[in-house]
């Protein structure tokens, strides 16, 4: 359509206006998962994991470690060991109330809870990548803080950064991001646009939210004009 408005004359392709609004996801604000968290977690977890691989290479005088540090291939083969142990002493795994387990048996529920969570942690910074967090009932959603605070504590939302571009009275580009600050969306709202239009923008106009450095000079290297209010614009009229 962008095309087709530039073909027949309805809007410049040389002036493009563009701004940001956060629409809010369809999902519980309090679903949220925290890429930080997360991580202090798992490095609580791998803590764990090390020493108990070395209370098992005690308790069943096993030898796994050779250097003083614990990896994934000794936890795997510690699994293995265990259940070798399992088979050799021909141990069956009993539940239910009144029931004493045997030492075999904590052992390989222990590792196993160990291992499920490394899964859940590993794959909840993988769904994260480079955000801060998401949503469990939107992993696309990111948690921003948005202009409606009913609250009025700065409570964050799970939603999308939704970027415009505006000429001529038309929205002539259209994206959907998670990044939180509209800072990091212009060259990519830009790279999108120049990959699918014939014609280039040569005036880029935003409001200060997209001002950093970064920003000026891709416009520059691109050979095009930045018209960005400076953040600091509202102050230095008051000098």
């Amino acid at each position: 359509m962008t095309i087709f408005l530039y073909d027949i004359g309805e809007i410049s392709g040389d002036s493009i206006f563009i701004d940001g609004t956060k629409m809010e996801a369809c999902a519980n604000k309090y679903t949220f998962v925290w890429k930080k968290a997360v991580s202090k977690n798992l490095e609580r977890l791998l803590s764990k994991l090390a020493d108990f691989v070395t209370e098992c290479e005690e308790l069943y005088g096993i030898k796994l470690v050779y250097d003083n540090k614990v990896k994934m291939k000794h936890v795997k083969k510690l699994h293995k060991k265990l259940y070798a142990l399992k088979q050799k002493e021909n141990i069956e795994f009993i539940h239910g109330c009144g029931k004493r387990k045997t030492p075999i048996q904590r052992s390989i529920e222990k590792l196993k809870e160990y291992l499920n969570k490394l899964k859940e942690y590993t794959q909840k910074i993988h769904t994260c990548g480079k955000r801060n967090s998401y949503s469990k009932a939107d992993k696309d959603a990111t948690f921003m803080r948005m202009k409606e605070d009913a609250m009025k504590n700065g409570q964050l939302k799970p939603a999308y950064n939704v970027q415009h571009g505006v000429d001529s009275k038309y929205i002539v580009w259209l994206t959907v991001g998670d990044q939180p600050a509209d800072t990091t969306t212009l060259i990519p709202f830009l790279k999108s646009m120049e990959d699918f239009l014939h014609f280039r923008y040569l005036k880029i106009t935003t409001d200060s939210g997209y001002e950093s450095e970064e920003n000026y000079y891709y416009i520059k290297e691109n050979r095009k004009l930045s018209y960005i209010k400076p953040a600091n614009y509202e102050i230095a009229k008051t000098r």
